[in-house]
């Protein structure tokens, strides 16, 4: 059992009214359908928590995130990972980077909030974010470099959530 997040009997949500996600994928269009749904649920009453894991935790890292020491196969992978929302790759035609700026400046136009709009509009709803522990172990994650307002949790707070909901998502 790892991190002192809520045990799952905590984490969960009245039977039945909440929704829950796990946040798998570090894609910029994968990242803004989860926040989309997020919000939507939470407008629609429901307790919201989002479970971000291994690459996912890329999307609620800070922009601003302080110099933390790493040792080897963390400093590679934090290398390797955007370092934060606004660094997001697309899941299909990014295009070495293109496709990522031809989405937010189609976003732009249509005035849709971007990423991070979206993250801090879904903290205000009051949907809950929990960083899995042992993802951030595994990918040299520290919780520093996560934006403030993030949980840390084991999958006991995943599944806990999951267990009180009636919505359940794999993004």
């Amino acid at each position: 059992q790892k991190g002192n997040g809520p045990t799952a009997a905590q984490a969960g949500a009245p039977a039945g009214d909440g929704a829950s996600m796990v946040v798998f994928s570090g894609d910029l269009d994968r990242a803004l359908a989860s926040f989309i749904i997020a919000q939507g649920a939470a407008a629609m009453g429901k307790e919201v928590t989002m479970f971000f894991t291994f690459w996912g935790l890329n999307v609620i890292r800070k922009p601003d995130a302080p110099d933390v020491k790493k040792q080897g196969l963390e400093k590679m992978f934090g290398m390797m990972m955007p370092s934060h929302a606004g660094e997001l790759p697309l899941s299909n035609m990014n295009f070495g980077g293109v496709g990522q700026k031809m989405m937010k400046k189609v976003m732009s136009d249509k005035n849709v909030p971007s990423l991070d709009q979206m993250i801090k509009s879904a903290q205000e709803a009051g949907v809950k974010m929990v960083a899995c522990t042992m993802s951030m172990d595994v990918m040299g994650i520290k919780e520093e470099e996560l934006i403030d307002g993030i949980n840390l949790g084991g999958v006991a707070a995943y599944l806990g959530a999951a267990e009180g909901g009636n919505l359940n998502l794999f993004i």
